[in-house]
């Protein structure tokens, strides 16, 4: 197999990049769905006004998540064809990272919304904060602790372990 020019390697982060916002883009946008219509549920009337002010968390940072997490995209069609492929990997990166992190807290503020609803909120505060826990543990502490897990690992796309060096 010939090595990876740097321009292919390029295209490649970005390929992976989009599939894994359109896994994000998926779950950002059921959830934001979900809040957009919660409102005019017959049950929202009786909703405290924490309740309100946790609902309108979780709304906003669905909607800053769907905003960060699509505007690869705009970004993208911006900068097509000007061979800025580096520039768009890196914005794109960022854009992600940043619409994961208003993701969780629109979820960790929907968790709690719906808990304080049905339960006490003494409980509703345990399971949002177990909540967040558990996303951080899948999100963040589990992937970037795999990050030194060992130096030789081979990457599930590539064949050739001599292409990984410019990664």
């Amino acid at each position: 197999m010939s090595k990876e020019t740097e321009k292919q390697r390029w295209q490649r982060n970005f390929a992976d990049l989009l599939q894994e916002l359109r896994v994000a883009q998926t779950g950002v946008q059921i959830l934001f769905a979900f809040l957009l219509t919660l409102p005019f549920s017959n049950g929202f009337t009786r909703t405290t006004e924490f309740q309100r002010d946790v609902y309108i968390v979780a709304l906003l940072s669905a909607a800053a998540a769907t905003a960060m997490i699509i505007s690869p995209v705009a970004f993208h069609r911006a900068l097509f064809r000007q061979g800025r492929k580096p520039e768009l990997v890196r914005f794109a990166h960022r854009m992600a990272s940043g619409g994961l992190g208003f993701m969780l807290i629109s979820m960790v503020s929907a968790v709690l919304l719906i808990t304080d609803f049905v339960l006490s909120r003494p409980i509703a505060f345990l399971l949002s904060a177990f909540t967040g826990v558990w996303f951080l543990v899948f999100w963040v502490i589990l992937p970037f602790a795999r990050r030194n897990w060992g130096d030789d690992d081979i990457d599930d796309e590539d064949d050739d372990p001599r292409t990984l060096a410019g990664d």
